[in-house]
């Protein structure tokens, strides 16, 4: 017999979105048996943004059912889930909601964050990161314990720790990747004692975590009656949404990127050291043996054209904006609770520099400003001496549109691969099959698809180029992007 890890079985990724539950069911091979999807609905009030927690579960239950429908469930062999990054709520001691789920943008715990920040601001400076938004994790749990009442055995959870219960039949330890905007110290692996005794968050609150790949348990036979996936199947710690489509996309070299265009803009990296990033909006993930995942999420993404294009016909304006390609930008923010990276900015707005006379004009000021923030974040990211200059690819929604691909590709100036499978639970079928012994780049490189590449035109580059920099200049002039962070931007930008 022997010992060598096998991948041969079928592995699911279960992904909860922002919009969306989703199955997925993957060989060892990487192809896609079957995927299925549910909505999920949120409620949006000015700065808050929350969901049904019980949502969640039927979803992505649904989900499962139908994407396991005609897979032999001998051959199923284990699962990983990913969620979105900072959500979490309270439930009692049996797992059930006391709380809504409070989402990853949501920016109400202002009053607490400062107060999180003053009591671990030396942890959070070790940690890299300096300190905590308000849509973190932890800022957000302070606020939940001020306005909700205490009941005995109450339990933080975050969204995928819910799911993982459930499927288990009982807790199981939270992941580190979401543990991470709660406060978890990722170098020394546990929770900060005395930060936490000082904010007033008991001891019993806090889950354990273990790293993401760790076997968390298996499947109990009533969720297995739930979901249709097989009682015994492992349950594998996974990974937050931005890290899953990382994985899935195979960037896990050093200097390595995704970008990921959904909702909001997403970037994920791999680095051999740990970035520090003295203005707090990048933060690193504990990436598999000694590297790191640096990262930042946006409040700017395709999410502005379910905003402003609602119901018109996309691939239509896509197609008249490529004919006219103007050279006005949008700055595309999508959240009301101002921005999160590459700057900081609470009191950030959205507005358009230049002309936009037609539909498909504003249309492609749009898809060009997510261009040229998106360069903006590697700018950031290089000005912090994080590795930019590896392979780079794109997922999310936003690739599934060719010519704003290929405008990206332009706008930033780099060859970019498009994943056969793009998106994050791909990544966390990948990372479930770690639990058969074989590492996570050695998964990845069986499983993941690299697809095709797109190699801009360097003069096309060169005509987005002025649109930059005067997007820069109107973000400078707002005060918003830091006058050092933008010279840096021009500089790279210099022939």
């Amino acid at each position: 017999m022997s010992d060598t890890p096998t991948l041969d079985g079928v592995w699911l990724g279960l992904d909860l979105g922002t919009q969306s539950a989703r199955c997925v069911a993957v060989d060892g091979t990487g192809q896609v048996l079957a995927t299925a999807a549910r909505p999920l609905t949120g409620h949006r009030e000015g700065r808050r943004h929350e969901q049904d927690p019980q949502e969640w579960w039927t979803a992505l239950s649904a989900a499962c059912r139908e994407a396991l429908d005609g897979i032999d469930p001998r051959r199923i062999r284990g699962l990983a889930l990913d969620g979105t990054s900072g959500t979490i709520l309270l439930a009692d001691a049996h797992g059930t909601p006391l709380t809504p789920g409070l989402m990853y943008d949501d920016g109400r715990a202002d009053i607490q964050a400062a107060a999180v920040n003053e009591a671990g601001a030396e942890v959070w400076q070790e940690l890299g990161y300096r300190s905590m938004q308000p849509s973190w994790a932890l800022p957000k749990l302070r606020w939940l314990l001020d306005h909700t009442p205490r009941t005995e055995g109450a339990r933080l959870l975050h969204q995928v720790d819910l799911i993982t219960w459930r499927l288990a039949g009982h807790q199981v330890a939270a992941d580190a990747s979401h543990a991470l905007k709660t406060g978890y110290h990722l170098i020394e692996e546990r929770w900060p004692d005395q930060v936490m005794a000082g904010l007033g968050v008991p001891e019993s609150l806090l889950p354990d975590v273990v790293r993401p790949g760790a076997v968390l348990g298996t499947v109990c036979p009533q969720a297995a009656d739930t979901t249709g996936i097989p009682a015994g199947t492992a349950i594998v710690a996974g990974m937050t949404d931005g890290c899953a489509a990382q994985i899935g996309a195979g960037a896990l070299a050093p200097g390595a990127w995704n970008s990921v265009l959904g909702t909001t803009l997403v970037l994920k990296g791999s680095s051999p050291h740990l970035v520090r990033d003295p203005a707090g909006v990048v933060y690193c993930h504990r990436g598999p043996g000694e590297s790191w995942l640096p990262g930042g999420a946006s409040s700017s993404g395709a999410g502005v054209l379910s905003q402003y294009f609602h119901g018109e016909n996309l691939d239509v304006l896509t197609e008249q904006a490529a004919a006219l390609a103007p050279d006005a930008v949008a700055y595309p923010l999508v959240s009301t609770g101002g921005e999160r990276f590459p700057f900081r900015a609470p009191d950030a707005e959205p507005f358009i520099l230049g002309e936009v006379p037609t539909r498909a004009a504003e249309f492609h000021a749009h898809l060009l400003g997510v261009a040229c923030l998106e360069r903006l974040c590697f700018d950031y990211l290089d000005h912090l001496g994080a590795p930019v200059d590896g392979p780079l690819t794109f997922t999310g929604g936003g690739a599934r549109n060719r010519y704003w691909c290929r405008l990206r590709a332009e706008v930033l100036g780099r060859s970019v691969r498009l994943p056969e499978q793009a998106e994050g639970a791909l990544g966390m079928a990948v990372l479930a099959a770690t639990s058969s012994g074989a590492g996570l780049e050695e998964a990845a490189a069986a499983m993941v698809r690299t697809g095709d590449e797109i190699v801009p035109d360097p003069a096309r580059t060169a005509r987005w180029l002025p649109v930059y920099l005067r997007f820069l200049d109107a973000l400078t002039r707002r005060g918003w992007l830091d006058h050092a962070v933008a010279a840096h931007a021009r500089r790279r930008a210099a022939p």
